[in-house]
């Protein structure tokens, strides 16, 4: 039965390849009126005043050599911020919390001035009518924990990430609705530990990129599980002891592209799937059956840790939703041969090509993302009949362009047109879908592009010494949307004449 349901979802994804959303135009009143939509920035990327009231380093200011340390001085014009976000008619912001401006030594004493910015930001958010979504960790764990016992390495930092959590739920879950407790960890245990583009930045020849230190064969496989075990610590701490009085949900959130095979070989369309298992159910099967997936046990053998009984217990059921992390579908090109390598990595393991392009495969990452907006919906039809139709949150979706002074963004603005109506397509047929997130509000300092790209409705002057922020199109598309008014694929169409927000 199995296989007969994934070879008529292969099917379906496939003919739904071929077409266009249906949604031709559509309102905020089209959707259920408890879905929620906002924005999202990250603490590192928006907050800056990196070296300012007691705030320690964290991974990201040593990978980074601090070039993030302003970010886009968040941290001062929070206020400012939260206006222009009221302006706009975000109905929440999701954003992160800094473990090391919180705790500057990773445990123990709490920095007062943290606790009152933090205060301070989502006391602002609920007195405009704004829901707090916060995400306690986004690649950033205090550096003093890397150095003392390497970080995510070790299981020490279950605790520690534990504790850590547990602050955040007492000091601010009275008013914090939604929680995840790690961003990405699927990329973050790639990209810090095999690949070695994102702190703590370590990876193994041949596999990484100039790193020092690290062993890509395993490593993302023993961060990946410490993750997966302080995650399950954490939601049961949540459930134990806030969840009752504070009335918050809690959940983690992946990164996930579509994957569609690039031929309809046998071959990729296994290697597809096997891409699935590996990047979504590297995750999300331990969290709905107790365990990794079958193929990636098989493929990687003694290098992926076991979920013993008492963990499998742990992590099992503990989310009330998934959150999702999504910019476009890719191809998948099977790469068995990779199985044969004496030393494999999680790439090799997976033995799957992804393509950005089939007609330029030698294209990593795009300056634009192809408008697939029929992926999104792929894929949450795909999270829907492979782990029971949880809630989930599209916690990140935007589209990035080179960062310039142009604020007529016309391709985020089709971009966001075709995936917010995905979005009310998978709806309508039956995913459990229950919130929408933008990336970002704000032009921000880029993870792996620095201030060289940006995704933000706002275009921020980082020349500018007050970092003057300022709407593009796509700022005024998503008011209108917001506020009521109906849009459609001809484009921004009504609400240039209708939303006038704020420079400031």
């Amino acid at each position: 039965m199995r296989m007969l349901r994934l070879c008529f979802l292969l099917m379906f994804m496939l003919n739904l390849a071929s077409t266009v959303f249906s949604v031709d135009k559509y309102s905020r009143k089209d959707f259920p009126p408890d879905f929620i939509f906002g924005a999202a920035t990250s603490a590192y990327q928006v907050e800056g005043a990196a070296n300012e009231d007691g705030r320690s380093p964290s991974v990201w200011d040593i990978f980074s050599h601090g070039s993030g340390h302003m970010g886009v001085n968040g941290y001062h014009k929070y206020k400012e911020d939260v206006k222009l976000m009221a302006e706009t008619g975000l109905e929440a912001y999701r954003f992160s919390i800094s473990w090391s401006r919180l705790l500057p030594k990773g445990r123990g004493a709490i920095n007062p001035k943290g606790l009152e910015y933090y205060n301070n930001l989502i006391n602002e958010l609920v007195s405009h009518g704004i829901e707090a979504h916060v995400s306690l960790y986004n690649f950033d764990h205090p550096q003093s924990l890397e150095d003392e016992y390497a970080g995510w390495l070790s299981r020490k930092i279950v605790k520690d990430f534990t504790d850590y959590a547990d602050v955040c739920f007492r000091e601010f879950g009275d008013r914090v609705s939604t929680w995840t407790t790690i961003n990405e960890p699927n990329i973050f245990a790639m990209g810090g530990y095999d690949k070695g583009i994102v702190p703590p930045g370590r990876c193994s020849y041949p596999f990484g990129f100039n790193c020092h230190k690290g062993n890509s064969t395993f490593e993302p496989y023993l961060a990946a599980h410490h993750i997966l075990v302080a995650h399950g610590s954490t939601v049961r701490l949540y459930k134990q002891k806030y969840q009752a009085k504070q009335h918050g949900v809690i959940g983690v959130t992946l990164y996930a592209f579509w994957f569609l095979p690039l031929t309809n070989s046998t071959e990729d369309i296994t290697a597809t799937q096997r891409a699935k298992d590996f990047l979504y159910g590297w995750f999300i099967n331990p969290l709905v059956f107790g365990d990794y997936p079958d193929i990636m046990k098989k493929n990687a053998r003694s290098r992926l840790p076991v979920l013993t009984n008492q963990e499998s217990k742990l992590v099992k059921g503990a989310f009330d939703f998934l959150g999702l992390i999504h910019y476009t579908t890719v191809y998948i090109q099977d790469n068995s041969k990779s199985l044969k390598l004496e030393i494999r990595d999680f790439n090799a393991d997976m033995a799957a090509s992804i393509l950005f392009d089939p007609d330029h495969p030698y294209i990593l990452v795009p300056d634009e993302y192809p408008i697939r907006a029929w992926g999104l919906e792929g894929l949450l039809e795909y999270i829907k009949q492979a782990y029971g139709n949880p809630p989930i949150y599209i916690h990140e979706n935007g589209q990035t362009t080179r960062h310039n002074s142009s604020l007529q963004d016309t391709i985020r603005v089709e971009y966001m047109q075709a995936y917010i109506g995905s979005v009310l397509d998978a709806i309508r047929n039956g995913s459990n879908t229950r919130g929408y997130f933008v990336w970002s509000f704000l032009d921000l300092y880029e993870l792996l592009d620095g201030y060289g790209s940006s995704f933000g409705l706002y275009f921020v002057d980082y020349n500018d010494p007050h970092w003057k922020r300022q709407p593009k199109q796509s700022a005024h598309w998503y008011s209108h949307f917001l506020k009521g008014g109906k849009v459609g694929s001809d484009g921004i169409g009504e609400s240039s004449s209708e939303s006038r927000l704020a420079t400031v």
